[in-house]
């Protein structure tokens, strides 16, 4: 299902039919395949498969793999536990680390086998030709394809615990790994060539998993919009999830761990990260009115009262964050440029600049000197 790169092969050999062999009958075959290439991309769901991070420590394994560490693609729908299962089988002897920490010399040095595997997330690396909006159909080959940047996340508590609120001291510790060439290529597995880390702050995490937020909801609207034919179960449990105050609570807790008085003054070089935290906020209530939406136009008359509730949570949410923030819109003006096209392709915008699709809530309130520093997006 890798249609990208059949329909960057069949461009070369379109050229060959057009231009040296003069092949029509040939040509119009191979572009009608383009086509349906094309068509694919946008309305096909395709599986995304995780990638793993795997050590080997130890003397006892060949030169080739000792002490170093790959990044493996793994199989469609493949969990953590089967890959390790099947890693294991070829080394039966090898002990598996319950640590994602790496090891000592004590490991290295050791006669032994020991393996270290964990889950990591591929970072996105769009091409260069992606300088205007583009659907999250598109984008979405790239989060898992013609990718050699990978990250795995570690939460760390620093200072005194508080009790009422986990947010206030909860910092990232993210470590970037590099692999020799992009994956997938001719193998599934390629060695990780420089590794570093980098520490995301308490209020740099709130934005990012806002932003998160606010990508899952834009990205589900778009599959909606693209195929009215999905099933309604993940947007409705998606969309409760935010607006209901018995499930919710990011709101409240970033409020009370960043927009207080004492925070702005013990933190007055983070004025701009807050403002952009809090146009976050205010951008999600245009995208949950979008999914909501078109949760009413889908719901079954069975799960109605489901969706009034919903309905009235967040009229309640809107009310609150529309006064404390403002009211946010997406440009009506962008949709009719669009024409007939479906609106959800000016949900989401990529920034040339960025390692990472950004919604138009991002690009809407990123400044020059509001952005907060993206860690392993240089280098």
């Amino acid at each position: 299902q890798m249609w990208e790169e059949a329909i960057a092969l069949g461009k070369e050999l379109a050229e060959q039919y057009e231009n040296e062999m003069f092949d029509y009958e040939q040509l119009s075959e191979l572009l009608r395949k383009q086509a349906q290439f094309y068509e694919n991309i946008v309305k096909v769901i395709r599986p995304k498969p995780d990638y793993f991070a795997v050590g080997y420590y130890g003397q006892g394994f060949p030169t080739f793999i000792r002490n170093k560490v790959f990044i493996y693609r793994g199989k469609e729908y493949e969990r953590r536990e089967d890959f390790e299962a099947r890693l294991l089988t070829q080394f039966p002897n090898a002990e598996k680390m319950k640590t994602t920490s790496p090891p000592g010399d004590d490991i290295k040095t050791s006669s032994g086998q020991y393996i270290q595997c964990f889950t990591v997330k591929p970072k996105l690396d769009l091409p260069s030709k992606f300088h205007r909006p583009v659907s999250e159909q598109i984008v979405s080959f790239y989060r898992v394809n013609e990718v050699q940047r990978f990250e795995y996340s570690r939460p760390v508590r620093k200072g005194e615990k508080n009790p009422d609120n986990e947010f206030a001291n909860m910092w990232i510790e993210r470590t970037i790994y590099v692999t020799a060439y992009k994956l997938p290529g001719i193998l599934r597995w390629f060695e990780v060539k420089s590794v570093f880390m980098v520490e995301i702050s308490p209020l740099e995490n709130a934005i990012e998993t806002m932003q998160l937020t606010n990508d899952k909801i834009n990205n589900m609207v778009q599959q909606h919009l693209s195929d009215p034919n999905l099933p309604i179960n993940p947007l409705s449990m998606l969309l409760n999830g935010i607006v209901d105050p018995a499930v919710m609570g990011g709101f409240a807790n970033y409020e009370k761990a960043f927009f207080t008085e004492k925070y702005m003054h013990e933190h007055p070089e983070d004025h701009d990260k807050i403002e952009k935290l809090k146009d976050l906020i205010a951008w999600q209530i245009p995208f949950l009115a979008e999914g909501i939406r078109i949760h009413g136009e889908k719901v079954t008359e069975a799960l109605r009262p489901f969706h009034e509730r919903m309905e009235a949570c967040f009229r309640q949410l809107k009310d609150k964050v529309e006064k404390q923030y403002g009211v946010r819109a997406i440009l009506s003006s962008v949709d009719e440029r669009r024409g007939s096209r479906p609106r959800s392709m000016v949900r989401s915008f990529t920034m040339p600049s960025s390692s990472r699709p950004l919604s138009v809530a991002s690009v809407s309130s990123l400044s020059s000197d509001s952005t907060p520093s993206r860690p392993g997006s240089d280098g």
